[in-house]
């Protein structure tokens, strides 16, 4: 799981909350994003590349490693990064803004990956990419970005479709917010939201 500086994190998010909570509004996903991971039974590590030194002390309780993001030369090298370290276990790359994530839905994507050596699910949109994962010995090569459910799927990446809308569910804009309240946000950002929706952030 990759995570920016919070200086550059979901610029396109900005307004959802006043803008001196935006950093954490973007810790609070995160730390809820791995929380929900780390909940999946099939899930048994969690990597966190990241400079972020915020990002780094809040999950320092959650039970993830974290390893620096080096070159720090985009999200796609910081995937490679860490599928890198995972060498020889199979690997899964999310992102950290999936704060409606259910350990369940995780689950049923990963099985259904189980049976393709390599695949993908779009997101909420469809245009973009929730989760890429790859088996045990083959290459991740993540083509995250603008249109990146169709580059996964002309790099070969096998496209998992299956009702898992925690999963699907990232968060972009302020509209994406309100589409992952209305699923049910994890423990931190919805007290965070509701601390600033109320006036005691």
């Amino acid at each position: 799981m990759p995570v920016k500086r919070l200086a550059m994190a979901k610029t396109r998010l900005r307004g959802a909350v006043p803008a001196a909570d935006h950093a954490r509004l973007v810790v609070a996903m995160a730390k809820d994003t791995l929380t929900a991971v780390l909940a999946c039974p099939i899930v048994h590590h969690a990597l966190i590349v990241t400079d972020e030194p915020t990002m780094v002390a809040a999950i320092a309780d959650l039970g993830a490693q974290h390893v620096p993001d080096r070159p720090d030369t985009g999200l796609n090298a910081a995937l490679e990064r860490g599928a890198a370290l995972a060498a020889g276990s199979p690997v899964v790359a999310l992102t950290a803004d999936l704060p409606a994530l259910r350990p369940q839905d995780l689950a049923a994507a990963l099985t259904a990956l189980s049976y393709h050596p390599r695949g993908y699910v779009p997101d909420a949109a469809g245009t973009g990419t929730a989760m890429l994962a790859a088996a045990a010995g083959v290459a991740l090569d993540p083509r995250f970005g603008p249109g990146s459910a169709r580059a996964h799927a002309a790099s070969g990446a096998v496209r998992l479709d299956g009702d898992w809308p925690s999963l699907r569910q990232d968060v972009d804009t302020p509209a994406d917010l309100a589409a992952a309240a209305d699923l049910g946000l994890g423990r931190y950002t919805a007290e965070f939201v509701g601390a600033t929706r109320y006036g005691g952030a």
